[in-house]
């Protein structure tokens, strides 16, 4: 017996329309399933120029890419609203969505796919600088500052594995700790590898629309740099997961199956709010994989046997 209508029901609904939620619902649509894709338009990426990594799509402004998305997904009758998912409750085996916009919608399954946020410091200068010379990912940004003076602000040992990670891309690296201390074993496997260290708090980031020239201390000289990568932790982009009662990693996201399924029957979460490697082609496999585990549950209950 088929548990799922085909009539305003939706088969699925995905929370959040970036790489993880698009490749979800590209396949679902193509798999005939009825989808509605919720999307807030705020990508995590929405401040940077280019999204890199991504086969025959690398240099690609992240916006082209989701308008590219957008496009694919009409073909199979998804449908996309630029809305955020408030809450979902569960009635049954059915779930009830609550929309911004006040509308509620029904679906068999949920996918979060929201992605995260992450913590900018509040470093003034740094604003304008994001997304063009300050980055947090050295595998998505670092080949464009290859062989250039990198700062790095982080503190304790993130701070040291990021400043030694970017030795990759440039031999001119040097840690900012922004006034928090580092104890004498990281500072001596910073300087056998190099790497310059500064201690002082920072008190601007100094640039020339938006591209870095130096980093100001509150005592001592500035620093000239070319680019500044950061780590200073991030957030889920919304709280779906924990209203459903997802259970999280050590890692703050969301803990899943190798096809995305949360340990909450019939939620899966797939992107950056799931796992650790977050990259754009890592979520959009997510995605898919997240769909082929939604469409064999689809299967289990349309299958007489």
């Amino acid at each position: 017996m088929v548990l799922h209508t085909r009539g305003h029901m939706f088969d699925v609904i995905i929370a959040g329309g970036g790489p993880a939620g698009m490749s979800a619902a590209l396949m679902l649509g193509r798999c005939r399933r009825r989808v509605l894709v919720c999307d807030t338009g705020e990508p995590r990426n929405r401040f940077s120029r280019a999204l890199h990594g991504y086969l025959t799509r690398d240099g690609i402004d992240p916006g082209e890419f989701n308008a590219l998305g957008r496009a694919d997904l009409a073909k199979y009758g998804v449908e996309w609203r630029q809305v955020a998912v408030k809450q979902v409750q569960r009635n049954g085996r059915l779930f009830v969505a609550e929309l911004a916009d006040g509308r509620t919608e029904e679906c068999r399954f949920l996918l979060i796919a929201t992605g995260v946020t992450d913590h900018l410091p509040d470093i003034p200068g740094i604003e304008a600088c994001y997304g063009r010379s300050v980055h947090h990912c050295p595998y998505c940004d670092g080949w464009e500052w290859r062989d250039r003076s990198l700062a790095v602000l982080g503190k304790g040992s993130s701070g040291v594995r990021l400043a030694l990670a970017l030795r990759t891309w440039s031999p001119q690296v040097h840690l900012c700790l922004n006034g928090t201390r580092l104890g004498r074993g990281g500072r001596e496997l910073l300087q056998r590898n190099g790497i310059g260290l500064q201690a002082a708090r920072i008190l601007a980031l100094e640039h020339d629309d938006g591209l870095l020239t130096a980093v100001r201390f509150a005592s001592g000289g500035p620093l000239p740099a070319n680019a500044l990568f950061f780590t200073s932790g991030q957030h889920l982009q919304c709280d779906l997961a924990v209203q459903m009662g997802c259970r999280f990693n050590k890692r703050g996201t969301v803990d899943t199956g190798s096809l995305s399924q949360s340990n909450v029957s019939g939620v899966f979460v797939a992107g950056d709010a799931s796992r650790d490697a977050q990259f754009v082609i890592v979520a959009a496999a997510e995605g898919v994989k997240a769909a082929l585990a939604i469409n064999q549950e689809f299967q289990k209950e349309e299958i007489v046997t």
